[in-house]
């Protein structure tokens, strides 16, 4: 799973082999079941977590017991509740398998080291979130401005991938439907045109 990773690095910036060895020596590998639940809300986040197989979703749930689901990870992508990690505090957030995922997690306790060994990670990460923040400012903008269907069929044009792995009530979550809205919505796209 290793060369999933550096290969995704390789993208940004280049490595030398014994950047290679560093980073490997320095992440972990869990082997994650489907429904697993990587920390819950009021646990302390404790890495980074990168997608080499599988799908993850961070969510949370409102005081009247309904979840929300506030993102996805698949393959090639990061997750982690970047407040809990960084202030090291309790998350408000549950981080969960959503298929049978194999993740590697950089832990907190270990990434000052890895850092200092090659630091150019750095700018990988400041790269990664800045597009990560690109990415949240623009969900913020299409929630204020696209109709719920616009919204929708915007999602599902850019994540084909996600539209078709996720189960739909944690898609609506996501789009801030409910599953009858989506169903609706999907229902009116396959009609055939007569």
């Amino acid at each position: 799973m290793y060369p999933v990773l550096l290969q995704h690095i390789h993208q940004y910036l280049p490595l030398n082999e014994t950047e290679e060895k560093a980073i490997v020596q320095h992440f972990k590998v869990l082997q994650l079941k489907k429904k697993s639940v990587i920390f819950d809300a009021g646990q302390v986040c404790k890495g980074n977590y990168f997608v080499a197989k599988g799908c993850l979703r961070m969510y949370f749930f409102d005081e009247k017991g309904i979840e929300h689901t506030t993102q996805f990870a698949i393959e090639n992508w990061w997750i982690s509740d970047y407040t809990s990690l960084a202030l090291h505090k309790n998350s408000d957030f549950f981080l969960q398998a959503v298929e049978d995922s194999t993740v590697l997690v950089l832990e907190r306790a270990v990434e000052d080291a890895l850092f200092e060994q090659v630091p150019k990670l750095e700018r990988y990460f400041r790269l990664l979130l800045q597009r990560a923040y690109g990415a949240s400012q623009q969900l913020v903008k299409y929630n204020h401005t696209l109709s719920k269907e616009a919204h929708y069929r915007h999602f599902s044009k850019s994540f084909p991938d996600f539209v078709q792995r996720i189960p739909q009530y944690m898609l609506a979550s996501f789009l801030r439907f409910t599953p009858e809205f989506l169903s609706k919505i999907r229902a009116k796209k396959d009609k055939p045109i007569s």
